[in-house]
């Protein structure tokens, strides 16, 4: 059953109170599974979702499955040419942005219907906050509902990580990744602040599209935390797309410019010269594109030229950082000022647990430095009986960690003799949805050598194996890591057509502690890119 929702039952005249054996807050995979299992086993629940938008969770909404629909429909587009001229790319883009309306659309009513159509569960669309240690009010758009319950489980989720930066709440065509999935009409130019994962996905996808992406990253280094080889091959890889990158950018603000876009004022480290305007005045859409950097120097690493002065966000000199007596200063550290027109901004700067409103003081659930929702290793909080699970709890953001969340607190309520922990929990992999996708699972190269393991490095290109050359996709590397005298496999990286399937392999050998050998002396199936495991781990 449901209250306050798009089909809903009748409307409270006054506010109900709801006893029940479980709550859960937020309707993400972990709290949606949980649901259904505390149903078949005849508990009452009570799941409150804040938005009738988000039935079923981040994933299938504004996260995993949206976004690799139109990743899929932008491959598509570049392999059929459609990204060639500005008429073919809108038409492609808006008939992605309806595939991937209808998608998530079918997948929520799904999930909608696949818990409030059960008897033991009561759906209620509203903002939760908690009133007590085992009390919660809802506000639904026809009123609170009061809701106590023997057991509530925390599974709210995460949200965009905003940056202080002034205009960027209040500038037409900023966005996070939720609203530049949504856009009706495709950005010609695009500006991403930060070169993470989420934020590289949308560069590949835009770019697909056949839209000018231009990333700006604060630091000198590219993908820090990965391996310099493997950075690099990702790297070229984007930039074969026509991705740029500004490095050692940081934006000072944003406002809207003349021409309808939007205009940064972006800080770059380490250039010796520079124009004298302020940002202000300078006239947004005047310059060259932005790799042009007419009179600049780049100590550090910035783009590569472009000759083409329509593409990618316009870039006008504004003015390096001054000396104490006002003229430009030359000598390290140096520090240019442009101005960055574009159409559309993404912010990719991270994402943080979604605790905002939930009063979770009231029933003394406390948080951890970096604002996530305190747990131990079966996910108990610092309150009796209250749980949280998923990206909320500050651990790896997945939709399958938050599945495995789910798995954490069942087997303590299920009766188990010795319950399933986090501590339990190995060898996670991730998949990032580039052009060629990059998935790993355990330590780098770099992690190994910090951590003063003894290692062999195996490494094998993508070139070498059949089955991409069949698929005419012979682009990236494979790299794993190996315990020399053991054989213990201690981590992959591949960066491959199909590496989010083939990774998982390497992921079940490790967790069956199988030797680099298994993999090495596998039969598979030909030809296949899962084969290509024979001659990395030879």
């Amino acid at each position: 059953m449901s209250i306050s929702t798009p089909n809903a039952i009748s409307t409270p005249n006054t506010s109900p109170t709801i006893t029940t054996d479980a709550l859960i807050i937020g309707f993400g995979k972990g709290g949606k599974t949980l649901a259904a299992k505390l149903s078949a086993a005849g508990r009452k629940v009570v799941v409150a979702e804040a938005s009738a938008d988000m039935y079923g969770g981040t994933c299938i909404n504004i996260g995993c499955l949206p976004s690799k629909s139109l990743i899929l429909s932008a491959e598509q587009a570049r392999r059929d040419g459609a990204n060639s001229t500005p008429e073919t790319r809108e038409a492609a883009f808006e008939a992605a942005i309806k595939e991937k309306r209808r998608v998530t659309s079918m997948l929520r009513d799904k999930n909608y219907h696949k818990l409030a159509d059960q008897d033991n569960i009561t759906v209620i669309t509203g903002r939760a906050h908690f009133t007590g240690p085992h009390s919660v009010e809802i506000a639904t758009a026809e009123g609170p509902v009061a809701v106590t319950a023997s057991k509530i489980f925390i599974n709210t989720g995460a949200t965009p990580r905003i940056p202080d930066i002034p205009g960027i709440h209040t500038t037409p065509g900023v966005y996070t990744s939720t609203g530049l999935m949504d856009l009706d009409d495709m950005p010609q130019r695009l500006v991403i602040i930060g070169s993470g994962f989420i934020g590289l996905e949308f560069a590949s996808m835009f770019a697909d599209f056949g839209t000018a992406v231009t990333v700006l990253q604060h630091n000198a280094e590219f993908l820090p935390r990965e391996d310099a080889d493997v950075a690099a091959a990702i790297r070229a890889q984007l930039e074969a797309q026509g991705v740029k990158f500004l490095f050692n950018a940081d934006t000072k603000a944003i406002a809207p410019a003349a021409d309808g876009g939007v205009r940064l004022s972006v800080a770059v480290k380490g250039m010796t010269r520079g124009a004298s305007q302020a940002c202000d005045s300078t006239p947004a859409g005047t310059g060259n594109a932005h790799t042009d950097i007419t009179g600049a120097t780049d100590t550090t690493t910035t783009t590569s030229p472009t000759s083409n002065p329509t593409d990618h966000a316009t870039m006008s000199h504004v003015q390096t950082k001054p000396s104490d007596d006002g003229e430009p200063r030359f000598a390290e550290p140096a520090e240019a000022r442009f101005c960055l027109t574009t159409d559309a901004v993404l912010v990719a700067t991270g994402r943080t647990p979604n605790v905002e409103g939930l009063h979770l003081e009231a029933a003394g659930v406390e948080l951890t430095e970096r604002s996530a929702v305190k747990v131990d290793e079966l996910l108990r909080t610092t309150a009796a009986d209250i749980w949280a699970l998923g990206d909320v709890n500050g651990g790896p953001q997945h939709t399958y960690i938050s599945l495995d969340d789910y798995r954490v607190v069942w087997s303590q309520l299920n009766g188990s003799d010795r319950p399933y922990t986090v501590k339990d929990r190995k060898h996670v992999p991730s998949s990032t949805f580039l052009a060629t996708p990059y998935s790993r699972v355990g330590l780098n190269e770099r992690e190994a050598k910090a951590a003063g393991l003894d290692y062999v490095v195996k490494r094998l290109p993508v070139a070498a194996v059949p089955k991409a050359q069949v698929m005419r996709r012979p682009d990236g590397l494979m790299k794993a890591i190996v315990e020399r005298n053991t054989g213990r496999i201690l981590g992959a990286m591949l960066l491959s057509v199909e590496s989010h399937e083939v990774i998982n392999i390497v992921k079940l050998a490790m967790d069956l502690d199988a030797p680099a050998s298994t993999l090495r002396d596998m039969v598979f199936t030909h030809p296949t890119i899962a084969e290509a495991l024979n001659d990395l781990f030879a």
